[in-house]
């Protein structure tokens, strides 16, 4: 184990120097060169830094786009994201009719979606990576890349869903009824083509019914009558839903309940 991390010292060492007379080297295009063959062996951190030193001396040269282009290329590699998106987005607007424009557009809204969060955090990125892969598909309706931009959008847009979910859930296992009743139909309004509409629907009726039930007696009835409401809705909506028979049950509950009130109320009169 000693002699192989002798080894490895003594290599990086070796290679250190060799990269630190390349640095010092005043011949511009063998230090191009040497930065290519970096880059084509995936050391990027050796070729970002000799291309951060050429990018001002190649800049109007015709050698400049392929260098802007590889350049990019090693911040995104390194996973410096924030950067490479700068670069991408620099790259189409110094070459905007490059061949490469179209791949750096798309490149761009890619670092967002790489810095796109866990579920449970702020998901400011996640919306940037959504609206520029939806205007590289608007501005290249006919790239190769639309599948993949595409899936990319539905995935971060499942993403947010959840997020929401899992936010209205936690409304409902609080008990904040009314709270919960909202969040579920902003589900369904904020991600109208979701599959799960129904049962966002129906999380929304039984958080309803429940707000209603747990009501002071002169806001129950108004607020059963919502349920009913909401029931109706979901019928409109949902009609061939297999959880209709489910909606129905809170309705009939609903109205019940609505009768059982007015019983109550018409007693009290006649007892005066």
């Amino acid at each position: 184990m000693r002699i192989v991390a002798l080894a490895i010292v003594i290599l990086t060492a070796v290679s250190c120097s060799k990269f630190t007379k390349i640095q010092k080297s005043n011949d511009y295009d063998y230090k191009l060169k040497m930065a290519d063959e970096y880059f084509e062996k995936k050391k990027y951190n050796y070729a970002s830094q000799l291309y951060t030193e050429l990018f001002p001396i190649y800049k109007g040269n015709p050698k400049f786009e392929d260098l802007f282009y590889k350049f990019a290329y090693c911040s995104y590699y390194l996973r410096d994201y924030l950067q490479a998106e700068n670069l991408f987005k620099q790259f189409t607007e110094v070459f905007p009719t490059s061949a490469r424009a179209e791949e750096m557009e798309y490149m761009r809204a890619f670092t967002y979606y790489r810095q796109s969060p866990k579920q449970d955090l702020d998901q400011t990125n996640t919306l940037k990576a959504i609206g520029l892969m939806q205007t590289f598909i608007n501005t290249h309706p006919n790239s190769g890349r639309l599948k993949e931009a595409n899936t990319i959008i539905e995935n971060l847009r499942n993403k947010l869903e959840a997020k929401d979910y899992k936010s209205a859930e936690l409304y409902y296992n609080m008990g904040q009824y009314r709270a919960a009743a909202i969040a579920y139909t902003s589900l369904i309004n904020s991600f109208p083509d979701t599959k799960k509409g129904d049962e966002y629907k129906l999380q929304a009726i039984k958080s309803y019914y429940l707000y209603a039930e747990n009501s002071v007696e002169d806001k129950k009835a108004g607020r059963y009558e919502q349920v009913i409401n909401e029931v109706n809705d979901f019928n409109d909506r949902y009609p061939d839903s297999q959880l209709k028979g489910e909606a129905e049950r809170y309705s009939t509950l609903s109205q019940n309940n609505i009768k059982q009130i007015q019983n109550e109320q018409a007693k009290t009169t006649n007892q005066r």
